[in-house]
């Protein structure tokens, strides 16, 4: 870690070189000349930019068993992953080499940095609790494919499950309903230290956790537990609630930045949101700058080039053959030196109907600070346009399943429209004087709709979420619709 603090252009170019190196001899490193390409610059003029779309032909000869297509070693997994926006899955290749240099790297590093900073840590006295996919491993064509979690369960060593928990079987069952009594059955017998998995499906399984064993607090059951190692979904929409379940002033929370595609960037400091990018795990950085993104305009650069507090789409070169890839995450830089990040969210995920360039780090943020104010608490929420109509202007409107009521809805969402306007000036600008903006709509959500939503769409457990912004209102009526259909 410290070689890439101290020369992080250097490892990332000389990385970029090795991979192509690496690939000069597959389908795609004849097609582009791998092999005469020696620098940046001829490497972002020959290799264009691709979607998942662009690749899939690619992907999908080697899903059927072609090899040296993408990546130069044999690829025999591959993650599912469906997309939050579009329906169709995507099989994203996982080589070998992004399994031990990059995830398994990853995990390694998380847990040192970890240790480095709370030097009394008894993390290793205890298990971790690992909350992982939903879906089973399937075989096909001699290539497996599943949840990136299944994965890497499947293939990890054998010391890492005895201080996991539940077992590999529990963790790979496939029906999220069965799983989760399995989960908490074998789990509140165990000397739980840490926990690792994404807030929203964690918080279900905490929840269902003090409702089987009758306790007021997490730490009835697990006295030692001290971390927990969070990523998938913002973190500040729960963050209160995980206080109250594990009600300790030393209690740490830890956020990492993964995906299907690779492990990208790690909390490297105590009570901190941001996330150092880890430049040494087999993947290449790029950056497209948002006000141009999806424009004629558009131009990626390197990480030398970035500037601090823009918006960036990014850009991937991998260990597992994708290439200058568009993983659709937004973030922004709040440090260049070393490089560290937060995450703003998705390139489809905002909402820029009217001009007001709204992104999920906004409206996560004016919720928390509202849900604090006056203390409630939230489960999930989505958000889309109100287009204009004839002489009407447009607005939010928000779906907001609560755990906690606020006492006036009217009043939260006079509130959360102040204070979104706080943490955005473009949506500022647009509502001054509700001048093209009406004050945004709120809808509570019916119990359980969010997770009816999900189940209906196949998408329990695991990494999937509803997206929480979106340029159009499909979730959206769905969501109402099923509202009503209860009602």
């Amino acid at each position: 870690m410290e070689l890439f603090l101290k020369y992080p252009h250097e490892v990332q170019e000389e990385l970029m070189c090795n991979l192509l190196k690496s690939a000069e001899n597959t389908v795609i490193g004849k097609k582009y000349d791998f092999s005469s390409i020696k620098n940046y610059e001829t490497f972002s003029e020959r290799v264009p930019v691709s979607t998942y779309e662009d690749l899939e032909p690619l992907i999908e000869e080697t899903r059927k068993g072609a090899q040296n297509v993408l990546w130069n070693t044999p690829i025999k997994w591959f993650a599912k992953s469906s997309g939050t926006t579009n329906a169709k899955s995507k099989f994203i290749p996982v080589s070998s080499e992004a399994l031990e240099n990059c995830h398994y790297k990853a995990s390694k590093d998380l847990l040192c940095l970890y240790l480095n900073n709370n030097e009394n840590s008894q993390l290793f006295t205890g298990k971790s609790l690992r909350l992982g996919g939903s879906k089973q491993l399937y075989e096909d064509n001699n290539t497996f494919f599943g949840d990136l979690s299944a994965i890497l369960i499947d293939n990890m060593p054998i010391w890492a499950e005895f201080s996991s928990t539940p077992s590999n079987k529990v963790s790979l069952m496939g029906d999220w309903e069965t799983k989760l009594p399995a989960i908490i059955n074998e789990t509140i017998q165990e000397n739980v230290t840490s926990l690792a998995g994404v807030p929203s499906w964690m918080m279900v399984l905490l929840n269902k956790t003090l409702e089987t064993t009758g306790k007021q607090n997490l730490l009835d059951i697990w006295p030692n537990a001290e971390v927990y190692f969070h990523g998938g979904v913002s973190f500040e929409p729960y963050r209160e609630q995980y206080k109250k379940l594990f009600p300790k002033d030393n209690f740490s929370y830890y956020e990492i930045y993964n995906a299907s595609e690779g492990f990208f960037a790690i909390q490297d400091l105590n009570n901190s949101n941001e996330l150092l990018l880890m430049l040494d795990y087999g993947i290449f950085y790029e950056f497209i700058p948002m006000e141009t993104f999806g424009t004629t305009n558009q131009k990626a650069i390197p990480l030398h080039q970035v500037e601090l507090n823009k918006n960036y789409a990014v850009v991937i070169t991998t260990n597992s053959g994708l290439w200058r890839y568009l993983i659709g995450d937004t973030v922004r830089f709040t440090s260049i030196d070393p490089f560290r990040i937060v995450v703003t969210g998705r390139t489809k995920h905002h909402i820029n109907v009217f001009g007001e360039e709204l992104m999920v780090e906004n409206t996560d943020k004016a919720l928390a600070k509202t849900c604090n104010e006056l203390g409630c608490e939230v489960i999930d929420y989505t958000v889309a346009p109100i287009f204009m109509k004839d002489k009407e202007k447009g607005a939010h409107e928000w779906i907001i399943e609560f755990k906690t009521l606020p006492s006036n809805i009217e009043g939260f969402a006079a509130l959360l429209d102040k204070n979104l306007q706080t943490v955005n000036s473009d949506y500022e600008a647009k509502r001054y004087n509700n001048m093209t903006l009406n004050p945004l709509k709120v809808n509570v959500a019916r119990t359980n709709l969010f997770y009816d939503w999900l189940k209906e769409n196949d998408k329990l457990g695991g990494q999937h979420k509803i997206p929480r912004l979106s340029n159009e209102r499909k979730h959206l009526e769905e969501l109402l619709k099923m509202q009503l259909m209860h009602i």
